[in-house]
């Protein structure tokens, strides 16, 4: 299984802001590189008249984008579930939200993700479903997030890469190398090199996750001169305080996703997709 989406996947219908240079709009555009996208305004607009692509099928997702703290109502999410009843609705949290999620999601029954974390975790969703199991998303309305993040961690230890990829690691601190390192070998791949400070350019792995701490100008052109130096090797920073701008220009210096520390482990192995093809195995 590869990190793009096949053509066979419903599309992924998008309700809500994602104007220019806004968080939402680079999720957005994180996302639309691997499926298709539609887009609607409001949830009265889009239930009241589906675009095509989503008028006689369901979406494989759908995503409620949040750009403030109160973006939509229970009622909204009633009305979008009563047309796409086997449909996941999630929210996405921009940066002026994500707080609201340490007190618990505010729209009853939906999962509420970081705008940073969607692309990955959305990939590993996908998986799930290509390989016909409900996954995480497919966990009662009722779940609480505790018992969500214990099932996603079983899921992924379950789903073990045929082809492992050969990881190279590097934080800050020697703790932070061994808890990085740690989350790769959770996510089934193999860690090749441990660095404390930044990852070397001349490594021989096929990714490189690196805990930068803050992302800065400095972090980010290291990220450039390990991207010119292999070429298509997948870069995953870890960054305390991911904003748009930052991770807007390490992702043109060649990084393939910006994660929030602590990275969640779905998110990780989702955004290593593309280099561990043959997932499966587990139970559905």
């Amino acid at each position: 299984m590869t990190s793009g989406f096949s053509a066979q996947v419903p599309p992924v219908l998008w309700i809500g802001p994602a104007a220019a240079g806004s968080e939402l709009a680079l999720a957005r555009a994180w996302i639309a590189e691997h499926a298709e996208v539609v887009d609607a305004s409001t949830p009265q607009a889009v239930v009241a008249d589906p675009p095509a692509a989503v008028r006689d099928r369901s979406p494989a997702v759908i995503l409620l984008a949040s750009s403030a703290a109160i973006s939509w109502t229970t009622r909204d999410c009633v009305a979008i579930s009563r047309r796409w009843p086997l449909a996941p609705l999630v929210s996405v949290a921009a940066t002026l939200v994500e707080g609201r999620r340490r007190s618990g999601p505010a729209l009853p029954g939906v999962e509420e993700v970081a705008w940073n974390e969607l692309p990955g975790k959305l990939a590993w969703w996908l998986c799930d479903r290509a390989l016909g199991v409900a996954g995480t998303l497919g966990m009662p309305a009722t779940a609480r997030r505790e018992e969500r993040l214990l099932e996603s961690s079983r899921r992924v230890a379950e789903r073990r890469p045929q082809r492992p990829a050969r990881v190279e690691v590097a934080a800050p601190r020697a703790l932070d190398v061994e808890a990085v390192a740690d989350l790769v070998l959770a996510a089934g791949h193999a860690v090749v090199g441990r660095r404390v400070g930044k990852p070397p350019i001349d490594h021989a792995a096929d990714a490189v996750v690196w805990d930068a701490g803050d992302l800065a100008p400095p972090q980010i052109t290291w990220t450039g001169l390990l991207a010119a130096n292999r070429p298509g090797v997948a870069i995953v920073l870890l960054d305390s305080f991911p904003r748009s701008e930052t991770a807007a220009a390490a992702t043109r210096m060649g990084a393939t996703a910006v994660l929030s520390r602590p990275a969640s482990l779905e998110a990780l192995a989702g955004s290593l997709l593309a280099l561990a093809p043959g997932i499966g195995g587990g139970r559905g």
